[in-house]
């Protein structure tokens, strides 16, 4: 029987070996573009390498004595069904398998005993880990799009614009040097749609569901990176919070695609290319992207109730963070009242529905006279009310910011600058650090040593931590204002803007994002990296190998004033 046991998991590991060999192949066809040129060799070797993939699943299913759970199968076999059943479909099966060795490959890697130490390091880091992997995303995600059948043919993507557009999407900015529904085929938007995807969700959330899904348990390491990346203080199931995550995301872009969906089809668009830009539109919504297929973002449907309502809600929806959805379903099954929320919750919704009825003020007072003359009431609502929800993180655009007034340029610095909430798929300094600074000096006006909101007090290590934070953006952001206006003819308020655009990836722009140099380029892929990561990421990550001093120096008071 032992010995049985043993070939069988000889068995197991040659029919393992052999999957990441034709997953190579694969790989080897994506990048020299075989796909395009030969059909039949890419759907021969794409049957053998599911055909190995049967037989390595029923080897397995066999040595674990039939313990796997039917649903740990379950995106296996809906993916060799599409392969074998669904015509040209060698393109979604390749993929697939290409992702599903490749995490199995880095898993394996990093268990390894003698070849762990680099993840083991990672690991331990949590602000190294997000840094390392929202990165690594960036790369291959460059690499990518810089693929011929990425691009349209007679159009070339250079390296830099690889990597603006790879970091514009896995950031979920939304800034764009190329057109994206003219410069790239179905196959490069596929590309930014999935990097989206993973940007908006976080790669270490994307990564455990996978393994959730695979039967994979999870590791006190990584609960603990997903934590740090989802933004959870309080101690909670990270595999049921992981999963509500992915059906939450995937409940609201359904659902927004559907809605959408009735919108577009009843336009001028065929149905099948009407499900497509619903569906990467609810996307890029709900993960504050503000990438779209249009030329001209919104501005034809300013008009248009439907789209104004979904795009918005999903805006909002994936902006209030992670946290305060889960928060907020708790609090449903418990008929739903407001004490019973946290406090980081109280804080985002309050926050939210001010800054969004502040916002949509200030742009209608702002634009009355200017962008918005001429429009109807209604128009001036909905465009309004768009634009307040459109610059905190996500970049759609119902109106020509590039003719904005001055006031609304400096309306959308500061809301841009606030940004999103914590654990949410958007970036900025976050709603509580802004609520936190507010009521921090309220408190010092009204002569109170304590900083309460909402009946609760802010601990002392939440103040200094914001406070870093807000000081490392704004120094982070002077710097490289500074930079920008060094190498680039644009205008004061039209670099401002840019770059707290970058910052807070919101995405909008005044026209000159495809008209910056090189260097200028460099600069707002750095900028948007760094407000998608947080500046206090980098800050931990930086200072959490440095030693810390066992003593204190004498106190002596200083002048403030």
């Amino acid at each position: 029987m032992n010995y049985n046991l043993r070939f069988l998991r000889r068995i197991e590991k040659t029919a393992f070996f052999i999957l990441n060999l034709f997953a190579l192949i694969n790989f080897q066809f994506l990048f020299l573009n075989i796909f395009k040129a030969d059909q039949l060799t890419i759907h021969k070797y794409t049957l053998i390498t599911i055909f190995f993939l049967i037989f390595y699943l029923i080897i397995k299913y066999i040595n674990e004595g039939f313990r796997i759970k039917i649903q740990n199968l379950f995106p296996d076999i809906l993916f060799i069904c599409i392969g074998l059943l669904v015509s040209d479909s060698e393109r979604v099966s390749q993929f697939y398998l290409l992702g599903r060795q490749t995490y199995f490959l880095i898993r394996s890697f990093a268990v390894a005993d003698h070849k762990g130490a680099f993840f083991d390091k990672l690991s331990d880091n949590p602000p190294v880990f997000v840094l390392f992997s929202f990165f690594l995303a960036i790369f291959v995600g460059a690499l990518l799009l810089m693929l011929p059948a990425a691009t349209v043919n007679g159009r070339e993507t250079s390296l830099l614009g690889a990597f603006f557009t790879s970091t514009s999407a896995t950031c979920v900015t939304g800034l764009i040097v190329y057109d994206t529904g003219t410069h790239f085929t179905l196959f490069g938007q596929l590309i930014i749609l999935f990097l989206i995807q993973i940007g908006g969700l976080g790669i270490m959330t994307i990564s455990s569901a996978f393994a959730i899904m695979m039967g994979q348990k999870l590791t006190l390491k990584s609960e603990s990176l997903i934590q740090n990346v989802v933004g959870s203080s309080s101690k909670i199931d990270m595999i049921r919070l992981v999963q509500s995550i992915i059906i939450v995301t995937f409940i609201f872009e359904a659902f927004g695609a559907l809605i959408l969906y009735l919108t577009f089809n009843s336009g001028a668009l065929s149905s099948n290319i009407a499900i497509y830009h619903s569906v990467f539109h609810s996307i890029s919504a709900f993960c504050n992207a503000g990438f779209s297929l249009y030329t001209n973002s919104f501005m034809g449907y300013r008009s248009n109730f439907s789209i104004n309502f979904v795009i918005t809600s999903l805006i909002i929806i994936g902006g209030i963070g992670f946290p305060v959805l889960v928060d907020l379903g708790k609090s449903f099954k418990n008929k739903f009242k407001l004490t019973r929320l946290t406090l980081h919750s109280k804080i985002v919704l309050t926050c939210t529905i001010v800054l969004l009825i502040l916002g949509s003020i200030g742009f209608f007072i702002a634009e009355y006279n200017t962008e918005m003359k001429g429009f109807g009431f209604s128009d001036r609502l909905y465009a309004s009310y768009f634009q307040s929800v459109t610059t905190r993180t996500a970049g759609f655009n119902t109106i020509d910011t590039a003719n904005m007034s001055k006031a609304s340029v400096f309306i959308s610095s500061i809301l841009m600058f606030i940004g999103a909430s914590p654990g949410s798929t958007g970036g900025g300094i976050k709603t509580t650090a802004f609520v936190v600074v507010f009521v921090s000096v309220l408190a010092m006006f009204r002569g109170n040593r304590d900083v309460n909101v909402f009946k609760r007090r802010v601990s002392e290590g939440i103040i200094k931590k914001v406070m870093a934070l807000v000081a490392a953006s704004i120094s982070l952001l002077t710097l490289m204002i500074f930079l920008l206006l060094l190498i680039e003819p644009f205008s004061l308020e039209r670099t401002v803007f840019e770059a707290f655009s970058a910052f807070g990836t919101v995405g909008l722009s005044m026209g000159i994002t495809p008209l910056l140099s090189n260097a200028g380029k460099i600069i707002i892929i750095m900028l948007m990296y760094l407000g998608r990561v947080g500046p206090l990421t980098l800050i931990f990550a930086i200072s959490a190998s440095s030693e810390k001093s066992n003593f204190k120096f004498i106190e002596e008071k200083i002048s403030i004033g």
